[in-house]
């Protein structure tokens, strides 16, 4: 076994791993042990047929593809590893000789971009407006007795804007039904703009029990592309109006909500929440500032392979969100009209955003010397089993060396953002 690496241009790295022909024989015959009871040669009872018969009916190279991944799965990641480059995608394997004489393959793959730092400190920032307004209290106000409203149905007067229609409707076009375009007791909100561009506007006016036809337009842009742009009407029963009730804002209101007596201490209440909301959101602002100004003045050459196990990894994380919902990814794919490549796509500008964003960081937590101990991890740690309500040994089990090591890491980062804020400016 012996391996070479080979800088290439644009932080990309090549490994060439030589196999012997005796770790590959072995290799070859494993596998042959694995496959025989799955295939028949005339002449033996299946299972029995010795490797060199199964050889010389199929070709010598018959187990050589199976071989060979196994090989490459038991090396690369020592080999890797000991090449004593920081790998930041996923390798392209290219095997480039194969036989009894052993095997040769290669894995090209990025490298940690170096980076080039511009000045990080008096980074200049727009400063936060905190201020909490009248209206500001107001808005928060109506939205806490929007939460403790209630639906009552209308019967007195006609579809208003902000009315709750429940209605029957089927949709045509060039008087052809499609699908989707029929729905019996749909529930919609006038003015969400949940609908297709104008059908909301359409029935405001009528009474419970009316009919009407919708005449709409379908967008250019919409999710079904055979609807796309297409002129549909769509047959309309409104069955029930309903409305929503708000509440009083008085003490006693107060008092069967809130942990407050009055409506003065209930405003109050609000306002102080109000300036804690905005000042985390200045906060999160700031570093982002920060962190993007950074960016724009430090250098660094980003490899296309490193945005693609991000966009890779974006992806997957992406998957797994919406199956804990219950939509598969394939679901979701075909309702919204888009392609894997398609959506992976429109998430590389924020996958290349990301690894800038973390490249830089490290950089200066590297500069600054910012190192994290074992202390601040077990603080990390309770922090955890308190969020959590679990105790902290069942925490720990969760968190092996590796995972320790990559919390140093991201606390590190996390220091680093506050190193930046703390010395930038604000203008």
């Amino acid at each position: 076994m012996s391996a070479q690496v080979e800088r290439l241009d644009h932080n990309m790295a090549k490994l060439t791993i030589e196999v012997s022909a005796a770790d590959f024989k072995e290799a070859v015959h494993k596998v042959y042990l694995r496959q025989r009871g799955k295939i028949q040669i005339p002449g033996f009872r299946k299972g029995k047929a010795p490797q060199m018969m199964i050889e010389k009916m199929y070709g010598k190279g018959v187990f050589y593809e199976d071989a060979a991944n196994d090989m490459i799965n038991a090396t690369y990641p020592a080999e890797a590893s000991a090449c004593g480059l920081e790998i930041v995608s996923s390798p392209e394997i290219d095997v480039t000789d194969i036989g009894e004489d052993g095997m040769t393959y290669t894995a090209t793959f990025a490298v940690k971009p170096e980076v080039t730092l511009g000045a990080y400190k008096g980074i200049e920032v727009p400063k936060a407006n905190i201020m909490v307004t009248d209206e500001d209290i107001e808005n928060e106000i109506k939205s806490e007795l929007e939460k403790n409203s209630r639906i009552v149905d209308v019967t007195d007067r006609p579809v208003q804007n902000g009315d709750t229609v429940n209605l029957d409707y089927a949709g045509t076009v060039d008087g052809e039904a499609f699908d989707g375009g029929t729905a019996q007791g749909q529930p919609l909100v006038i003015g969400s703009g949940s609908f297709i561009p104008g059908f909301e506007e359409q029935l405001i006016g009528l009474n419970a029990g009316d009919e009407k036809d919708v005449e709409v337009t379908f967008p250019e842009d919409y999710h079904a592309p055979e609807l796309a742009g297409q002129d549909a009407v769509f047959h309309c029963v409104v069955n029930k109006i309903q409305t929503r009730e708000m509440p009083v804002l008085d003490d006693e209101y107060v008092q069967d909500t809130s942990e407050f007596d009055t409506v003065d201490e209930y405003k109050e209440n609000i306002h102080k929440t109000l300036i804690e909301r905005k000042e985390k959101a200045a906060q999160t602002d700031k570093e982002n500032a920060v962190v993007d100004k950074l960016i724009e003045t430090s250098e660094m050459d980003i490899p296309g392979a490193m945005i693609d196990s991000q966009v890779s990894d974006m992806y997957n994380e992406y998957a797994q969100q919406l199956q804990s919902q219950g939509i598969g990814i394939d679901m979701y794919l075909k309702y919204m009209g888009q392609t894997e490549s398609a959506l992976k796509e429109q998430m590389r500008p924020q996958a290349e955003k990301r690894i800038k964003t973390r490249l830089v960081l490290e950089e200066v937590a590297k500069v600054e010397n910012i190192e994290v101990g074992d202390e601040k991890v077990e603080a990390e740690l309770e922090k955890m089993a308190e969020q959590y309500k679990m105790p902290l040994e069942d925490i720990k089990k969760y968190f092996g060396d590796y995972q320790k090591d990559e919390m140093k890491k991201d606390l590190a980062v996390q220091e680093a953002i506050t190193l930046l804020c703390d010395n930038a400016v604000e203008v």
